[in-house]
């Protein structure tokens, strides 16, 4: 009998012969600046823990709290018997925090886009989307059905040229881009964006994962950052980074937010954000809401470090965020450095295709608010040392 699943093992080799193939190690203790990885302790320069809320007491004792009163799961989706008042409570405070009249959350910011771009757009519609967008957008807009039409990276010419050459054809459109860019560091030039959207009667949404807690007052995100509030009809989000939690927003108009929760899929059909998930999300908002210090230590820390990388001679490409993209080019040489980075003790992970395209594979260093300066040293002298070793820089 033919074994009808042998296939896949052929090309899992196919990509261990490509240095494609993703070793995924183990974390063995709280999410900070040090990490137990493997039985190894080692500086942590991998998570997306931008203000180092993941491990921080507030939120833990948040989650304990609620666990007491409320109980762990939700036990349904928020349409039928899932929302809880935590849960409206989070809405209501993400609105706020975002300046904007509604908000709706999802159970992650991949299900949060999931959800959003099949409400808004159908098969009688058009997508304008950056060619780079992240993954969930790019799911998102292959299960509404709408024809999806990518314009060259933050570029709102291309973008005006695209909604010139096929508005007409569509009944809606929707311009989606990212806000900070996750592999590359980048912020959309949202100002133009926004302006070529609206000459070319289309929705605008921006996805705003890696701006929360990072870009605006306080990591109000890109919105705020641009002051664009009230302009943009849909900002996404999601609490796994800067929060340091679990789960995804969407912001906008009170209507737009009320047909979500009336067409939303994963809003409809699966089960609401964990009790102690909430909790903490709304601890992370009282953190975020009383102080900006995290959010200048995080910004003073990748400032530091991106200067320090260019004087060692390593290409970090075009970064304007705490996001570092350390550039190799090769799969191979990624993998080959992320495993002296290791040796050396940092961890640091190779990203290559298909998470980049070909020819761009890199170690992508994420600075966190958690990081001391005497941290940053040794991951630099590290870096310096295994760069030096494999040639990388001289």
């Amino acid at each position: 009998m033919a074994n009808v699943v042998a296939w896949a093992g052929e090309e899992l080799d196919r990509l261990k012969q490509d240095g494609l193939y993703n070793h995924i190690r183990t974390i063995e203790s709280p999410q900070g600046a040090w990490l137990q990885v493997d039985g190894r302790r080692v500086l942590n320069f991998c998570s997306n823990n931008y203000l180092g809320l993941a491990n921080h007491p507030r939120l833990a004792v948040a989650a304990q709290q609620a666990i007491e009163k409320y109980g762990i799961g939700p036990a349904a989706v928020r349409s039928i018997a899932g929302t809880m008042d935590l849960h409206v409570e989070l809405d209501r405070r993400m609105a706020a925090f975002k300046g904007v009249e509604a908000a709706i959350t999802f159970q992650s910011g991949f299900t949060a886009n999931l959800g959003v771009i099949p409400a808004l757009v159908g098969k009688d519609d058009a997508i304008f989307s950056d060619e780079l967008n992240h993954a969930s957008i790019i799911d998102g807009s292959r299960l509404s059905g709408a024809t999806i039409i990518r314009y060259t990276h933050c570029d709102p010419a291309h973008l005006a040229q695209m909604l010139a050459e096929h508005r007409s054809q569509y009944r809606r459109a929707l311009v989606i881009t990212d806000g900070v860019f996750s592999m590359d560091g980048d912020i959309a030039p949202l100002p133009e964006i926004y302006a070529e959207a609206r000459k070319g009667d289309a929705m605008l949404m921006v996805d705003d994962a890696h701006g929360e807690g990072v870009l605006g007052t306080g990591g109000r995100g890109i919105v705020d950052h641009y002051g664009l509030h009230g302009k943009v009809d849909v900002e996404v989000g999601t609490f796994s980074k800067a929060f340091g939690v679990v789960g995804g927003v969407a912001a906008g108009s009170s209507r737009i937010v009320e047909w979500l929760q009336q067409r939303g899929r994963p809003f409809l059909f699966s089960s609401a954000m964990t009790v102690p998930d909430v909790a903490a999300c709304l601890a992370a908002v009282d953190l975020l809401e009383e102080s900006t210090e995290l959010v200048e230590r995080l910004w003073y820390n990748a400032e530091f470090f991106k200067k320090e990388m260019k004087t060692l001679g390593f290409d970090i490409g075009h970064s304007v965020t705490p996001i570092t993209p350390v550039m190799l080019g090769e799969a191979q040489l990624a993998q080959e450095f992320s495993k002296a980075l290791y040796e050396a003790g940092v961890f640091g992970m190779a990203i290559a295709f298909p998470t980049v395209p070909r020819g761009k594979a890199r170690i992508r260093v994420m600075i966190s608010a958690a990081h001391s300066t005497d941290d940053l040293e040794q991951g630099l002298h590290s870096f310096a040392e295994v760069g030096r070793k494999l040639g990388v820089i001289s």
